[in-house]
C-alpha cells in the first residue's frame, strides 16, 4: 500500500553534510520525494512538534536541539513507508542501532541521532502539519 511519511534530517546530519547521503538512500530503495525544503524550527513550531513528548524529561533537551540549526524536512511516498522507513533509520538511540541503518551507520547518540521520522499516519499528519503548512488546505 503505498503511502506517506515524513522525516527529518536534524542538525547533527546537516552540519555533518550528510543530508544528501540520506536522502539518496531512501531514492535507492525506491521511495518518491513528494516535498522538500531546509527548515529552521522557532521554539514555539519544535514544542509543537515534538508535543507527544512534553511530559518526558528529555523534552527540553528534543527542543534546544531541533531548534539550534537547520534541518531538511522531506516527505516520501512509497509501499508501507512509515514502517518500511522506521527500519531504515535504526533504533532511536544509534548506539543501539543495526549496522546498515541509517542511524546505525551515521548517529552518535540518543539526541544526536541524525534523523526523525513519523512513527504512525497520526504523526506523519501532525507533524508534516507542523512543517509544511500549506499542507493543511490539501
Amino acid at each position: 500500500m503505498s503511502e506517506q511519511t515524513l522525516i527529518v534530517v536534524k542538525p547533527d546530519a546537516f552540519a555533518r553534510k550528510l543530508t544528501g547521503k540520506i536522502l539518496s538512500r531512501f531514492e535507492e530503495k525506491g521511495f518518491v520525494i513528494k516535498e522538500l525544503k531546509s527548515y529552521n524550527f522557532s521554539k514555539e513550531k519544535a514544542e509543537e512538534f515534538y508535543s507527544a513528548h512534553k511530559s518526558k524529561p528529555f523534552f527540553h533537551e528534543l527542543v534546544s536541539f531541533i531548534i539550534s540549526s537547520k534541518v531538511v524536512a522531506c516527505i516520501l511516498e512509497g509501499e508501507n513507508a512509515i514502517n518500511t522507513v522506521r527500519l531504515m533509520i535504526g533504533s532511536t538511540r544509534s548506539f543501539d542501532a543495526q549496522p546498515g541503518t541509517i542511524r546505525g551507520d551515521y548517529g552518535l547518540g540518543i539526541t544526536e541521532n541524525i534523523i526523525h521520522a513519523s512513527d504512525s499516519y497520526e504523526s506523519f499528519i501532525k507533524e508534516s502539519n507542523v512543517i509544511f503548512d500549506s499542507r493543511k488546505s490539501k
